[in-house]
């Protein structure tokens, strides 16, 4: 079933209105929904499927210090900046989802000690489409991901960044209906 973009068709905006709209579906970094809008974009991209796709291949071909500071955008999972409420809304609800808001003292400790970890090993925080799994998946994904070497991690990061913006497009067209 397609997802369509009902209320903002991204192939009738300009861009200005097309940043309004999409420009956050890569966290803080609005560039690779600029880039996408610059190529040019059709009646299909009003698919959040299509969009996530051709937004996802301006992220795959940036090159990788760009690519590294767009996972570096994330926060961490369980981390600081969600006890300070300072995600943002989409990082908010996403992890709230999984339940990440419901941490018992043990488990916000290993999710610390997880994300330092992996912080160190990558110098990148661990980025991962939450929907869909529960914090004992996630943190499960952390010991095994942890195992990577520094190339397949920084491409298993961009695979969920894409993944995360589908679910964010998808979101958005379920508003619209």
């Amino acid at each position: 079933m397609p997802h369509t973009l009902n209320a903002a068709r991204p192939s009738s905006l300009g861009l200005e209105a097309f940043l309004a709209h999409y420009g956050d579906i890569f966290e803080h970094s609005p560039w690779v929904a600029e880039t996408a809008w610059k190529q040019g974009l059709t009646t299909q991209h009003d698919d959040a499927d299509v969009l996530a796709d051709t937004m996802g291949a301006v992220l795959r071909n940036a090159a990788i210090d760009e690519q590294i500071a767009v996972i570096r955008a994330h926060p961490d999972l369980a981390g600081k900046a969600a006890l300070a409420g300072e995600l943002t809304q989409d990082s908010t609800r996403e992890q709230a989802g999984a339940g990440l808001d419901q941490c018992s003292t043990e488990e916000f400790e290993r999710f610390q000690r997880m994300n330092q970890a992996y912080q160190d090993k990558f110098g990148f925080p661990f980025v991962i489409a939450v929907k869909g799994l529960d914090r004992h998946a996630i943190l499960a994904a952390f010991e095994t991901r942890l195992e990577n070497d520094a190339a397949t991690e920084r491409q298993t990061a961009i695979d969920q960044i894409i993944q995360i913006a589908r679910f964010r497009l998808h979101v958005r067209a379920e508003m619209a209906e």
